[in-house]
């Protein structure tokens, strides 16, 4: 493939590329979404608990981490066209027999199969989308791989209330199967078949290691909210042996001559504070992520699906962001854009740490576009900063950490602002109706805090000079190629 330069942008091939992957993808991220918002619906229809219930999300979410680390075998040995179409095939199965399970258990299962596909996709995605963009267009090319984790958190809990409200909770999965369809038939279509690797090696011992590892802590962290904190033994056992599992997976890593995940990626500075603040970002971005929907329904009556409408201004301004912060990280690097990018996410939260039953929507409102604002600049440049500099053999593993490293996060910060929540709720139980609003307005003191936290590894982002250089360093390479074969 060409690859464009600046002025040119990213080149019909790219967009032939990309396209089927995209739709493809949004089958998986509305999914989440929509599921999230139907969970008491499927309580009651289920005749099943909350807590048990809640495995339905559970059990996605922890089978999509256990197979991230297979991706980059999987695409050597098999091909990376032919991963992407079983992993999306498998994920329209799953999300067919979900659709049809006849009770709770059955649908856990289902979704686990859901989970599978899904976790194998997103790695694959990114995998040929960064080598095929090339390293002048990352940040132009993480702005259009955004787009369906930027519209599944504004269109997924409106669909999902419009579908509860009006069909029956089968519905929230058929959704996902006209963009398995189309995703598919494109696929096989447009994506060019990749020739597998004979000698492709599954590194068992690291997958033995890691994938459990992942499992363990992700169910810990989720246990922390419905035990009361993270002392309890529920939330200690897990993550003390997924943090022993992980610890065990580095030290085999680093010996093994063809490790599930090459840890010698962090070495790269840019690699590693993006990896931090991925991570960082479950605190900043997925804390609040739970606040706002709870805050419209617990402290002003709001339904599921008028939450999900008045919240629809964040990922407004989260996609007037998007375009400029992809062009601006490959002119000038991700540090700027990310500090800007934090900035503007404490100032767009502000105002929830003075709201109370009867703020003004459109001051909200026009709050949550800041806001979004400021995590479109910050998403973009941090995805693309983990890429600059690397190998093209090393952007599958580069695709893995990152993956890892964002469900980590996230179920890291859902647990700490489920938390945090609880906490303030209970203390400020007396007040009522006000002192709930009090609580949530402490809540999200914490997450300005937390984000302004980020801007300590955002500081280690490459900037303007750092792009300069690693250009012209790709620049020098080409023109000794070129040379050699003149020569």
């Amino acid at each position: 493939m060409k690859e464009p330069t600046e002025s040119e942008g990213l080149d019909p091939a790219f967009l032939k590329l990309a396209v089927p992957l995209l739709i493809g993808a949004m089958a998986v991220m509305f999914d989440t979404t929509i599921v999230n918002v139907a969970i008491d619906t499927l309580s009651r229809e289920l005749n099943a608990s909350v807590s048990t219930t809640q495995w339905v999300i559970s059990a996605y979410v922890l089978a999509l981490a256990m197979v991230i680390p297979v991706s980059a075998w999987a695409m050597d040995r098999f091909g990376a066209k032919q991963t992407w179409i079983g992993a999306l095939a498998l994920f329209a199965v799953g999300s067919m027999l979900s659709s049809l399970a006849w009770n709770i258990e059955a649908l856990i299962a289902f979704r686990v199969l859901q989970g599978i596909g899904g976790g194998l996709m997103l790695p694959v995605l990114q995998t040929l989308l960064v080598n095929a963009a090339g390293p002048r267009n990352l940040g132009k090319m993480m702005s259009l791989v955004s787009l369906p984790a930027l519209l599944g958190p504004i269109l997924g809990p409106v669909i999902g209330g419009l579908i509860l409200s009006q069909l029956s909770w089968h519905w929230i999965f058929w959704v996902n199967i006209p963009f398995c369809v189309a995703g598919l038939v494109l696929a096989w279509r447009n994506l060019a078949p990749t020739a597998p690797k004979k000698s492709s090696h599954l590194d068992v011992v690291g997958l033995a290691l890691l994938s459990p590892s992942l499992a363990a802590m992700i169910y810990g962290l989720s246990q922390a909210g419905n035990h009361g904190g993270f002392g309890n033994s529920a939330v200690l056992l897990p993550v003390g042996i997924g943090a022993a599992l992980l610890a065990g997976f580095v030290v085999h890593a680093l010996r093994a001559k063809l490790p599930l995940l090459d840890l010698r990626l962090f070495a790269v500075r840019s690699f590693t504070a993006s990896n931090v603040l991925l991570f960082l970002s479950g605190l900043s971005v997925y804390g609040a992520m739970l606040l706002l929907p709870l805050y419209e329904q617990q402290v002003r009556g709001q339904s599921a699906l008028a939450a999900g409408l008045l919240l629809a201004p964040q990922g407004l301004g989260m996609l007037l962001t998007r375009g400029y912060a992809g062009r601006l990280t490959d002119r000038i690097g991700a540090r700027p854009i990310v500090l800007v990018g934090f900035l503007l996410t404490m100032a767009g939260t502000l105002a929830y740490t003075q709201a109370g039953v009867n703020t003004n929507e459109l001051l909200l409102g026009a709050s949550l576009v800041v806001r979004g604002a400021g995590l479109g600049a910050v998403t973009i440049p941090v995805m693309a900063g983990a890429y600059l500099g690397l190998k093209p053999n090393q952007v599958p593993h580069a695709s893995i950490a990152t993956r890892i490293t964002s469900q980590l996060g996230g179920a890291f910060g859902a647990a700490v602002f489920a938390l945090i929540l609880q906490t303030q709720l209970a203390a400020q139980a007396a007040g009522g109706l006000v002192g709930r609003a009090t609580a949530f307005d402490n809540a999200f003191w914490w997450s300005i805090g937390l984000t302004a936290l980020a801007i300590i590894p955002a500081l280690f982002l490459p900037g303007r000079r750092e792009v300069a250089s690693i250009r012209a360093e790709q620049a020098q390479k080409l023109a000794t190629q070129v040379g050699d074969v003149r020569g």
